[in-house]
């Protein structure tokens, strides 16, 4: 007898990332779709299910065998009912997507935040392995999260549990955010925020690695910050020192509330590794409970660009072996 597949899906505003997953969270096959933006993205499912069709008959593997699908998506989501409530960049506004994969694929379908999937992947089969209770924080080009407690994701009254890139400083004022406030986190500590640091940077102080890079390519990224750190250039060691302050102040405040075994980091500026995570735990430390900070685990995060997908699979296992 053919063993059970699960679909992990992971939609993006240029890509969607498939996978069939097996029941014991391997990979089994994973494939890109580009992702179809016509018509406020009416053929995005269509697509994703004919790909999943196509890719199964390829592969010489019954639709019978693949049991469910898990859909990550980012935006605001009702996850009870499996509904996009709003998804700017795909042009999604209050959007059946799970009724209309189900219909397309009669099996069932969940939806979730990318950002929860991710830290379900994570937990799963990733840095968080087996951890129970685990925060995940994505440091791309916003800085996202997802909450696992007691094995399951946390979601909260409206769905928006997770939001960490909205927590604000506690410095008055603050750079301007998308989300229409001053100062949040995401202003300091993803990859557009750091690199934004790091620019001021330099303009106060043009000399230095930075300044060779500016003069070279007209921008600073996130990568060239960690980058000129790594040499010992001082301007970009406090540029790091000052985005890590304000992300172990966050993550210590979030630990010091939910008390997880292991955070995990991943997204583009995670790139850095162990260098990032010193300087993280730092200021960690100095802001947790001392047994809090003694006993909370910081990984990076391991699955990369199949965090989403893994997740996916992981939250269609569980809602189907639940029921």
């Amino acid at each position: 007898m053919n063993k059970p597949l699960y679909v992990g899906i992971d939609v993006g505003g240029t890509t969607v990332k498939l996978a069939l997953v097996t029941e014991e969270g391997v990979l089994q096959e994973k494939w890109e779709i580009v992702t179809n933006r016509e018509e406020q993205g009416k053929f995005i499912m269509r697509d994703v299910a004919k790909a999943i069709v196509l890719k199964t008959a390829e592969l010489n593997i019954p639709m019978s065998q693949v049991v469910a699908a898990g859909v990550g998506a980012p935006g605001y989501i009702d996850v009870e009912n499996g509904i996009i409530v709003e998804a700017v960049n795909l042009g999604w506004k209050d959007y059946s997507i799970q009724d209309e994969l189900e219909n397309l694929l009669n099996i069932p379908v969940v939806v979730d935040n990318d950002a929860n999937l991710a830290a379900g992947g994570e937990k799963w089969k990733g840095a968080g392995e087996g951890a129970a209770n685990l925060l995940a924080v994505t440091l791309g080009t916003g800085v996202g999260g997802g909450i696992i407690a007691g094995g399951e994701i946390i979601h909260g009254q409206a769905g928006l549990a997770g939001e960490i890139g909205h927590i604000t400083s506690v410095k008055s004022g603050g750079a301007p955010c998308n989300c229409g406030k001053f100062g949040c986190l995401e202003t300091v500590a993803s990859a557009t925020g750091i690199a934004r640091l790091g620019l001021e940077a330099v303009q106060r102080n043009p000399d230095g690695y930075l300044k060779r890079v500016l003069d070279e390519f007209g921008v600073v990224s996130a990568k060239d910050i960690f980058d000129g750190a790594k040499t010992g250039d001082p301007i970009a060691i406090e540029v790091v020192k000052e985005s890590s302050e304000h992300l172990g102040f966050a993550l210590a405040n979030l630990a010091n509330a939910l008390n997880p075994e292991i955070i995990v980091i991943g997204g583009g500026v995670s790139k850095a590794g162990p260098f990032l995570v010193d300087y993280i735990r730092e200021s960690f430390n100095r802001f947790a409970i001392p047994k809090i900070a003694k006993e909370t685990i910081l990984n990076i995060a391991t699955l990369e660009n199949d965090a989403g997908v893994i997740g996916a699979a992981w939250l269609a296992k569980q809602k189907r072996t639940s029921v």
